[in-house]
C-alpha cells in the first residue's frame, strides 16, 4: 500500500504578527484571544483604551503577547499611526483582522450625514485604508500575509427594516475582499471574508433591545457563540489556507436565505 502524506493542515501561527480592530468586545476579542492562543503576537485595537490594556494584560498573563494600540477607524491618520506602531513594538504585521464596524439601525433617508459618514468610514473605508497600508509594508518587507474581512450575512440580504447602509458597506467589504485578492495575489498576500450571521456581541444586544428575541425564527432557534467562529478565522489565517484567496465564508447556522 503506498504511503500517504499527513494532511496538509496546520493552525501553528508562531512568529506570525496580527493586527485585530475593533478588539474591546465580541468577536474581535475573541479573535484576538484564538489568535495569541495558537502562537501569534497580538495587536489588539479599538477605541477604548481601558478594555484594550485589560484584554491585552489578559493575554499576557496567559503566556502570549499581546500589545494595546488605540484606533479610530474613521481617522485615516489614526490608521496609518497604529499600523506604524505595531510594526515598531512587535514587527511587520503579518495577519490582519478587519473587524471593527457599526450598525446604522435608521432607514436611508432618516440618516444625518454624521452618522453616514461614521457607517461608511468605519465599514468600508477605514478597512480599505488598514488594508493597504499593512499590504504596503508586508510588500517593501518581502513577506507573505493574510488578511480577514469581517462582513456580514446581511451583505447578500437586506429585508427592509432598517440598516439598509450597513448592508451596503457589508456588501462593500465582500467585494473589497475579492478585489484586493486579486491585487496582491503576486505578492502572496491572501484575502478571504467571513460573512457571520447572529453572533452573539454588543452590536447585536442592541439589536435585541430594540427588536426582541428573534433567534426563534431561526432553523435552530439559537445565536452564535463567538467560539463557535475559531475554526473559520485559524483556516484563513494559518498555513492551512495557502490556496485560497478572494473568498468568502458564511458562518450563519443556516439563519439566512439562500
Amino acid at each position: 500500500m503506498a504511503e500517504i502524506d499527513a494532511p496538509h493542515f496546520s493552525t501553528d501561527l508562531q512568529g506570525e504578527v496580527a493586527l485585530v480592530t475593533g478588539a474591546t468586545s465580541g468577536l474581535g476579542k475573541r479573535f484576538a484571544e484564538v489568535l495569541a492562543m495558537s502562537g501569534a503576537k497580538v495587536v489588539v485595537t479599538g477605541r477604548r483604551e481601558d478594555r484594550l490594556k485589560e484584554l491585552a494584560d489578559q493575554i499576557n498573563q496567559q503566556g502570549g503577547v499581546a500589545f494595546p494600540v488605540k484606533l479610530d477607524m474613521t481617522d485615516a491618520d489614526s490608521i496609518v499611526a497604529a499600523v506604524a506602531a505595531a510594526e515598531k513594538e512587535l514587527g511587520t504585521v503579518t495577519i490582519l483582522v478587519n473587524n471593527a464596524g457599526i450598525p446604522d439601525a435608521q432607514r436611508a433617508h432618516k440618516m444625518s450625514l454624521e452618522l453616514i459618514d461614521s457607517v461608511f468610514d468605519t465599514n468600508l473605508r477605514g478597512p480599505y485604508i488598514m488594508s493597504c497600508e499593512v499590504a504596503r509594508r508586508l510588500i517593501e518587507a518581502g513577506k507573505a500575509g493574510k488578511m480577514v474581512n469581517i462582513s456580514s450575512v446581511g451583505a447578500f440580504n437586506y429585508s427592509g427594516g432598517g440598516a439598509a447602509l450597513y448592508s451596503i458597506t457589508k456588501a462593500g467589504i465582500v467585494r473589497m475582499t475579492e478585489a484586493l485578492a486579486v491585487e496582491w495575489a503576486r505578492n502572496n498576500i491572501n484575502v478571504n471574508c467571513i460573512a457571520p450571521g447572529a453572533f452573539s456581541s454588543e452590536m447585536l444586544d442592541g439589536m435585541l433591545e430594540r427588536m426582541g428575541d428573534f433567534s426563534p425564527s431561526f432553523p435552530r432557534k439559537r445565536i452564535g457563540k463567538p467560539s463557535q467562529m475559531d475554526s473559520t478565522l485559524l483556516y484563513l489565517v494559518s498555513p492551512s489556507s495557502e490556496f485560497v484567496t478572494g473568498t468568502f465564508i458564511k458562518v450563519d447556522d443556516g439563519q439566512g436565505p439562500r
